[in-house]
This record gives structure tokens, sequence and C-alpha cells, in this order.
């Protein structure tokens, strides 16, 4: 199932549990909404990607994700002089899993912390 898939028939359900001002059982209509879920995420994960995409996806390089390639290290589910990979077996950066949470929302050590830790980090228990 394609996320377009996903939305247009959860779009589709909704207007006409709407229409019909019907009382549904919500787990049960969790439960379906869940597994479309996990068919969305699967189909994405199988996804095929160039190597470009797949460089703008997880940080590294084109060429850094052809040479993994030619290695062996990422199997190749394209031609040999056209290699895909697949988006589940893309190595991550950290910085680009970083991205994904705003800046606001990423902890920071107080000044306090930071010295405690600098006072303490010869002793073997913190506390």
């Amino acid at each position: 199932m394609t996320r377009a898939e996903f939305v247009a028939k959860w779009d589709s359900r909704r207007t006409e549990l709407a229409r019909l001002r019907a009382h549904v059982d919500g787990a049960l209509l969790c439960a379906e909404m869940l597994e479309d879920f996990t068919k969305v995420t699967r189909s994405d994960d199988d996804e095929a990607l160039n190597l470009t995409d797949a460089a703008r996806e997880c940080g590294y390089s084109a060429d850094h994700l052809g040479r993994l390639v030619r290695q062996g290290t990422i199997p190749n589910v394209g031609r040999p002089n056209a290699p895909r990979v697949r988006r589940s077996d893309l190595p991550r950066k950290a910085t680009v899993l970083r991205r994904s949470v705003p800046a606001h929302q990423i902890p920071r050590a107080t000044p306090v912390e930071i010295a405690r830790a600098v006072v303490t980090s010869g002793r073997g228990d913190p506390r």
C-alpha cells in the first residue's frame, strides 16, 4: 500500500462514517488503521532508490554509497551499471537523524550539570 492509497482509503472511510453518523469500535478502527500503516512503512522501506536519492536521504555521498555497493556492504537491487539500494539498507549518519528533531527539543546540559560531570568524572559513582 502506498502513502497515497493509505490517505485516500482513510479519508474516504472518514467521510463515509461522518455521513452515516456512525458509532464505531475505536479499538477495531485503530487496529485496521495500524495494519494499513504497517503496510505503508513496509512499502517505503522496500523502495529502491538510485544513488543520488539515497545520498539525499541518508547523508552520505552518492560516491560513498556506490563504493559500499561495489564492496557488497549494501546490496545492489538495481543493475550493475545503474545501482539501486533499498531504503531499509541505507546507512544513517547521526547528523541526518538529528535534523529530524527540532533544535528546541534536543536536550542541552546546563552549566551546573557540566561542572558536576567534570568534578565527578574521576570517581566511579557520579552521585
